[in-house]
């Protein structure tokens, strides 16, 4: 179990970083985290602000070193790449304004003294987006990125000791084109995840990519890889933070899809874990940070630390820690009474408000534009009516079956073989409210008609707040694109539970 707990002033000394999203955040080893560019409000940035794990400090560090403009540092950017090489960090890319940058740039975190490196080899073009981490303690690899006119699937190797840049030839399949995702070194592979790719769409795949160590003599080559487990939806603008014998995927944004127009922000922690070789998703017990990409998350220690961020409207300034549930800073919430399961659900919905304000205007607009009435209010009602009452549900089963053709009851049954073996995709907006409402009634069956195998599983810990977890939903507005496939896959398992009851 974790805890997030939002950093309090007693946590550091000295000034934290001003609010931005896009910019970068390393660790220095074990001694530092530094976190350099960004945006805010349009204006891009190209201070530095470290934090001293040890001393749990914040500060500002005096910079020398100047490149062809004749200011200290790097231009103001973000959405670069930034990679660490023991007490170096390199910097590459990145946007200023609607320019892309392919400047290269490495500060020496003992001297705090940037160096503006002329390099040579197969120079990779300007980019933003892209995405990069250290192979060993000599070498970076950067995948993919936007050029501004064409999304990018290019795989660069740079030897920080020559300089030296070298194009990856790369045989077989090659993950499509993309920016805002995610690469990560984990032993002997490059895991790229996610993205936005050619033409626009949000991806959610997973790729390795081998025949980067040279004493290995491997031939490089992509797999797709199929992970099983609670994999994550598509989204880019996300983290991967390695934690030793797991990976963490926290928040990036993904797109709304027919339901709304806007990008629907995330706020979810999932983990790939190494040994088991399945996703899971990170049990945490309190209100999450309101969902948001393009922030940074680092590990300190056993601790997650989250910082900034951007949820479409907003730029965030705030610091999150991420925690275990035996660290000392978790008792911050686990001294106050804890909250049912359904007031837990409540406030981690209420911190994606705005998305699901959005998600309302949508559906109002649609409904105005095709037609269609969405019936919401019935399904605040605490009572759940008999599907035989359900009016909506049996003219929308009269509407599918055909007039006469079968019993009430019989129409009803049809409607749900139809549910059970339908896709995500393939559900109507109009099918949604009697769909919701047809879950929770099979939910609150089942309660009733199996009470004492229902709380036996209940003690047995395989039952939670994850087992029916849109039962506390109250409309269908509350409902998010990503959640249309885990309904549909709750409503069948409560069938055939149904069924063989």
């Amino acid at each position: 179990m974790h805890y997030w707990v939002r950093a309090s002033p007693a946590d550091f000394a000295g000034a934290i970083p001003l609010p931005r999203s896009g910019h970068t955040a390393v660790n220095i080893g074990k001694s530092k985290v530094v976190v350099f560019g960004g945006l805010i409000d349009k204006k891009f940035l190209r201070d530095i602000t470290v934090y001293d794990i040890e001393n749990k400090l914040w500060f500002q560090p005096e910079c020398t070193g100047s490149g062809s403009d004749g200011q200290v540092g790097p231009s103001p950017r973000a959405f670069h790449v930034a990679v660490t090489i023991d007490c170096h960090m390199f910097i590459f890319g990145g946007r200023s304004g609607g320019r892309r940058l392919g400047d290269f740039w490495v500060l020496d975190t003992d001297i705090w003294q940037w160096s503006e490196l002329t390099s040579f080899g197969d120079l990779p073009s300007a980019r933003d987006f892209a995405a990069a981490s250290a192979i060993g303690k000599s070498k970076i690899v950067m995948f993919g990125g936007w050029d501004g006119k064409k999304w990018l699937s290019d795989v660069y190797i740079l030897d920080t000791m020559t300089l030296e840049w070298r194009e990856l030839a790369v045989l077989g399949t090659v993950p499509p084109p993309r920016c805002g995702h995610t690469a990560t070194m984990v032993e002997k592979r490059l895991l790229v995840y996610g993205g936005r790719g050619g033409g626009g769409p949000i991806m959610a795949d997973l790729w390795a990519l081998k025949g980067l160590i040279e004493e290995e003599n491997e031939s490089p080559g992509w797999t797709q890889l199929k992970i099983p487990g609670q994999a994550p939806t598509a989204r880019c603008g996300h983290t991967v933070t390695s934690g030793g014998l797991h990976l963490l995927l926290f928040g990036g944004h993904g797109t709304g899809g027919w339901l709304s127009r806007y990008d629907v922000y995330y706020n979810d922690c999932v983990v790939l874990d190494r040994v088991s070789v399945h996703w899971k998703r990170l049990p945490t017990t309190n209100e999450p940070p309101v969902a948001r990409a393009y922030h940074s998350m680092t590990s300190v220690g056993s601790r997650y630390l989250l910082f900034g961020g951007f949820d479409g409207k907003s730029t965030y300034g705030d610091l999150w820690w991420l925690v275990p549930e035996d660290d000392p800073i978790a008792k911050r919430v686990t001294a106050s009474p804890p909250k049912a399961i359904h007031e837990n659900q409540d406030a981690s919905m209420t911190s994606m408000e705005k998305e699901r304000q959005m998600q309302e205007d949508a559906v109002s607009e649609l409904q105005k534009r095709i037609g269609i009435s969405v019936s919401i209010s019935d399904s605040n009602v605490k009572k759940i009516v008999d599907e035989l009452e359900d009016t909506e549900l049996l003219e929308l089963a009269s509407k599918f079956i055909g007039e006469g053709a079968l019993s009430n009851k019989e129409a009803v049954q049809a409607l749900r073989d139809h549910w059970s073996k339908s896709s995500p995709k393939s559900i109507q907006l109009k099918e949604l409210s009697p769909l919701l409402r047809d879950y929770k009634r099979s939910v609150t069956r089942i309660k009733e008609e199996n009470l004492g195998a229902f709380l036996q599983s209940m003690n047995a810990g395989s039952l939670g707040k994850e087992t029916y977890r849109f039962h506390h939903i109250k409309n269908v507005s509350q409902l998010r694109m990503d959640d249309i496939p885990h309904l549909l896959a709750e409503y069948r398992q409560l069938l055939l539970d149904l069924g063989s009851s």
